[in-house]
């Protein structure tokens, strides 16, 4: 642990294990300090996570249906309707097995994936139920994917479904070919244009990588082998055409929680967390560090709040968030 710490500025680690955010010093217990989950400090404060703070203020304004806002909105009320409550709560480290968190997994499938494909779509289907098969997005399928899964519904048969969505259709397009003109590319080309959109990239290896690496079957460890070296090819955050170039200037704002958006920080998360050390990483992590302050935290940059069911941390403040996702990918690059 010796290595990676000697490349920040200042520690800042006991700043994450204040009481005040207890979803941060539990990940910081667990993940940067590698506490087993027995651990009496590790339990108390995933125990805390749903009694103080975010998690507990957002489950209050839940529908007792399961739902948040209207329930036929459950994508398209940004980013108060019940898909970004579960991107949230699964953010946070809600505890799965909570009632009123299990109720709203089962109303997104029950809702939002689409019964023919297995992917997750952000319209309802009037006609067969379900999610609507046209609105299907790789961006929505990877995120409740992702959610489900550190929720603790890996073992779901619908949400196996999902994943199989995502080893089956997502592609890593970069300008150089379009894809075949059938469902789901023909239509969504926002996502699935001649070049691959980068947010629904992020979020299915997003989706993947929370898969443990023994659970993962030949079509996922392949469909992230093209999605890291994809990424790789960009440097993460540049045109892999003109590596001189970077591909959104909004991509260099680190913020929490980002919905569908993404980030250096959230790319280089994903990609460390495989495992992958490759130096085409270099320049995304020579930008983590460069924003990193004399006391060793890091700024929130970009936020929705005003726009959520309740703020999370302030734009411009230290974020305990991104510090702790910053130290998460420097640990495992390192």
């Amino acid at each position: 642990m010796g290595d990676w710490k000697s490349v920040l500025k200042a520690d800042p680690v006991n700043w994450l294990l204040e009481a005040d955010n207890p979803s941060v010093r539990y990940f910081t217990l667990s993940q940067i300090l590698d506490k087993p989950q027995a651990d009496r400090e590790v339990q108390e404060a995933k125990k805390e996570i749903m009694t103080a703070g975010v998690v507990p203020q957002i489950l209050r304004k839940q529908n007792a249906d399961g739902y948040w806002e209207e329930p036929d909105r459950f994508y398209n009320a940004k980013y108060k309707g019940t898909v970004w409550q579960l991107i949230i709560l699964a953010e946070l480290g809600a505890n799965g097995q909570d009632e009123r968190v299990k109720k709203a997994c089962e109303f997104l499938l029950e809702n939002s994936q689409d019964r023919k494909s297995g992917g997750f779509s952000a319209w309802l289907s009037v006609k067969v139920g379900g999610g609507r098969y046209s609105g299907v997005l790789p961006c929505l399928t990877g995120n409740i994917v992702w959610s489900l899964i550190r929720l603790g519904f890996l073992d779901d048969p619908r949400v196996k479904r999902g994943i199989d969505w995502i080893a089956k259709y997502q592609r890593f397009d970069d300008g150089e070919a379009y894809p075949p003109k059938i469902w789901p590319y023909e239509k969504a080309t926002s996502c699935f244009g001649k070049h691959s959109c980068h947010m629904g990239v992020a979020k299915a290896l997003k989706a993947l990588a929370e898969i443990p690496a023994e659970q993962r079957s030949e079509g996922v460890v392949d469909t992230l082998e093209r999605g890291t070296e994809y990424m790789l090819k960009h440097h993460i955050y540049k045109r892999s055409h003109n590596l001189s170039k970077v591909s959104k200037p909004g991509w260099l704002r680190l913020g929490f929680p980002l919905m569908y958006q993404t980030d250096v920080l959230e790319l280089l998360g994903i990609l460390t967390s495989l495992g992958c050390k490759d130096e085409r990483l270099q320049d995304a992590v020579d930008l983590v560090l460069s924003k990193q302050d004399g006391e060793g935290k890091w700024l929130l940059e970009s936020t929705f709040n005003g726009r959520f069911q309740t703020n999370i941390e302030q734009k411009g403040n230290s974020s305990k968030w991104i510090t702790l996702n910053a130290l998460k990918a420097l640990k495992n690059f390192y």
